[in-house]
């Protein structure tokens, strides 16, 4: 069957599958990317308070978690490409509405429903689905090399996204202001989404199965939960400091540039993007988790010093420091999540540790836009760092025996 369908796609055959996932990855990273530096400009130049922002990063990352319950349940019985590409529908509708609309009320809406992204990382409907892709047509002795890939692949891809967040600003000389400038990239993101979904269309049919066969979690249900529960605190966290926020915290506490956000948020990007080779080679000398946890202590850290600096520079340079720290646990996780469970269980573990994921991540940017608008500003950083610390504490002690296959 899987001949077969390589075969319907003519020329595109002798292509490896991944390429098309990485090449889908790359541009909707780019797009998000610079919608993650824009948004919080475009809310306020709208009129909005930070209060607002962080409603409207909460209702993004709520829909996407609501968004990826439904893939949970479809997953087992629906061709992953027709998932992707129904996101990839989605992606293009959100770009255009963000581009058109101004009420509070309907771009809380769209925020909700669409696929705008503030965090400018893994909070994804399309994750779960390209990680169960991306598994099934590799083998795995190649799962974390080429998860490892997806990630750098991602992260180059959102730290240019970063830079071209500044392309407003440059358009100013030719009579195009900012606000419409910033419009223009929303749908410059619409036009990724077209662009994805052609990739995605590309990707090899996998048929349905069966409904007797299709059940979501077996024999490794407690260790996908236990997985979900403590991912969760992680992500939590996180939704402290989405790139959103972080953004506005430098806007606000040290009246950053637009021009400059970009142009840091490309660095911290790149940053992140070589981390993840050496993530991959440090966990075959240590071991996944080992490589999880304490590479993102030292991160958490860094992101508590950046929230304490006096001055810009000083801060820039804990906040370079998390960002080629951060990022290494998210090809060994995921690597790790494929690892412990059954091949039959791969898609729905992919999603159910997604989902909640961005459930509990769509629950701290409010909180975090409430104390920016008390100018309680440090304290978002503070709270993400601490509670970070504790999670990977928590991972060590509970997943430090149950070891993938390539360990044992």
């Amino acid at each position: 069957m899987l001949e077969a369908n390589r075969r319907e796609t003519g020329p595109v055959e002798r292509i490896h599958p991944a390429i098309f996932l990485f090449a889908a990855r790359a541009l909707r990273d780019f797009g998000d990317g610079f919608v993650a530096v824009l948004l919080p400009v475009y809310l306020l130049a709208l009129g909005f308070t930070p209060l607002q922002v962080g409603v409207i990063a909460t209702a993004s990352l709520l829909g996407s978690a609501l968004l990826t319950i439904g893939v949970g349940f479809l997953g087992a019985r629906h061709d992953h490409r027709q998932l992707l590409l129904a996101g990839a529908g989605l992606m293009i509708a959100t770009g255009v509405a963000f581009a058109v609309v101004h009420d509070y009320a309907l771009l809380l809406v769209v925020a909700l429903a669409g696929t705008i992204n503030p965090s400018a990382g893994s909070v994804s409907v399309f994750v779960p689905l390209e990680h169960a892709v991306l598994t099934r047509e590799v083998t795995e002795r190649e799962r974390t090399r080429m998860f490892a890939r997806y990630s750098l692949v991602g992260a180059f891809a959102g730290a240019a996204g970063g830079l071209a967040a500044g392309m407003p600003d440059l358009l100013a000389p030719v009579g195009l202001d900012r606000l419409a400038g910033i419009k223009a990239m929303f749908v410059l993101y619409a036009l990724l989404g077209l662009l994805g979904g052609s990739f995605y269309a590309c990707i090899p049919r996998r048929p349905a199965l069966a409904a007797g066969t299709a059940a979501a979690l077996g024999p490794s249900r407690y260790v996908v939960f236990k997985l979900a529960a403590l991912f969760s605190l992680d992500a939590f966290a996180g939704g402290f400091v989405v790139q959103s926020l972080l953004a506005l915290w430098l806007f606000e506490q040290f009246n950053l540039s637009l021009s400059q956000a970009g142009v840091f948020f490309f660095w911290s990007g790149v940053l992140s993007a070589l981390s993840f080779p050496v993530a991959a080679r440090l966990s075959r000398r240590i071991g996944l988790i080992n490589t999880m946890v304490f590479t993102h202590i030292p991160s958490s850290i860094a992101l508590m010093f950046a929230a304490l600096a006096p001055t810009l520079p000083l801060a820039l340079v804990f906040l370079s420091i998390r960002a080629a720290l951060s990022q290494m646990d998210v090809p060994t996780r995921s690597s790790y999540v494929m690892a412990v469970v059954t091949e039959a269980e791969r898609a729905a573990a992919a999603s159910f540790t997604s989902v909640p994921r961005s459930l509990a991540a769509s629950a701290s940017p409010a909180l975090a836009g409430a104390l920016f608008a008390a100018s309680f500003r440090a304290w978002p950083l503070l709270i993400c760092g601490a509670l970070k610390i504790a999670y990977d504490l928590l991972l060590l002690v509970q997943f430090r025996g149950l070891k993938p296959p390539e360990e044992r």
